[in-house]
């Protein structure tokens, strides 16, 4: 007998919502790359944490207290997810873009769906659909002939070193966080978020004081007050906030899916900022990428046999 999914047309919103935060995480690199000369990068990855605080906690702070005692019996799980998602994953990423190129980051970043189901398999016995595990094969590829610019042949210059493994790491422990969020504790989103946001500043704030003594200071500009504003806000509260809540409704799976949009928008975001030129092999790594989210939307609201 068949037997529809419900929750459709939320399950649809959801996977529109994801495109929005990867086009928030794509802005947060093309932001990063703009200000590289004028802010340190560990120094605006605490800034972007602090700004996130301090953009939660008057919406957070009251509901958090209601919810101290829940919080305070899954304090393992929001330092453990916090940990993971918030610190270990931009740490990595940012350690590893100072020793590798773009391109090979976002390589392995494509890993992240693929790892995801090998993980959520793993831990909790989800099984993928083959329908589901074709869309991130596809989606996957497309991101594949995006960073090799449509050529087979450049796969044979790929060098890894030590700021690729370091990525990698970031790899791990993203899918890792992806698929431990069921395990949050029953707690509001907002608590959470304000929980895991001051556990990344306060882990940033020493990394940035380290910078400052070290002379990498910056200089107060509104092209400055914009970066922190942003990166602080969209790619962090609202970003995360979203990611988190489509995780819940979708799966790990299908969430994590979603990264390899990113580096589409970041190409988008590069010919509209920067000026950089689309080519062929964007338009079809895109249509790749597309085509995957696509099969595992699809998959999703298809009838199961019962």
């Amino acid at each position: 007998m068949g037997e529809g999914r419900p929750q459709g047309g939320s399950n649809a919103r959801a996977f529109l919502l994801l495109g929005l935060v990867m086009l928030f995480w794509a802005g947060n690199s093309i932001t990063g790359r703009a200000v590289r000369d004028d802010i340190p990068p560990f120094t605006l990855a605490f800034g972007r944490w602090l700004v996130a605080v301090l953009v939660v906690a008057p919406f957070a702070a009251r509901r958090l207290w209601e919810e101290r005692a829940v919080a305070r019996a899954g304090w393992r799980w929001i330092v453990a997810l916090g940990f993971l998602g918030i610190v270990c994953f931009n740490a990595f990423i940012y350690s590893g873009l100072h020793h590798t190129s773009a391109a090979n980051a976002l390589l392995l970043q494509a890993s992240i769906p693929a790892l995801v189901l090998v993980l959520d398999r793993a831990i909790f016995g989800t099984r993928a659909s083959g329908l589901h595990k074709a869309g991130v094969l596809a989606s996957t590829l497309g991101v594949v002939a995006i960073v090799f610019r449509g050529d087979a042949a450049a796969l044979t210059t790929l060098r890894l070193g030590a700021g690729d493994a370091l990525v990698l790491c970031g790899v791990v422990v993203w899918a890792l966080y992806t698929v431990l969020l069921r395990k949050r504790p029953a707690i509001s989103a907002s608590s959470f978020l304000l929980l895991v946001f001051v556990l990344g500043a306060a882990a940033m704030a020493p990394l940035a004081a380290w910078e400052h003594a070290q002379g990498l200071g910056f200089a107060w500009s509104p092209r400055v007050l914009a970066a922190f504003a942003y990166v602080g806000i969209f790619p962090s509260v609202l970003a995360y906030f979203i990611y988190n809540a489509a995780t819940a409704r979708l799966g790990a799976a299908r969430s994590g899916q979603a990264i390899t949009l990113m580096p589409l928008f970041g190409a988008l975001l590069s010919a509209l900022l920067l000026g950089e030129r689309l080519e062929g092999y964007h338009v079809a790594g895109m249509a790749l990428i597309l085509a995957g989210i696509v099969l595992s939307a699809v998959d999703l609201v298809r009838p199961r046999v019962s």
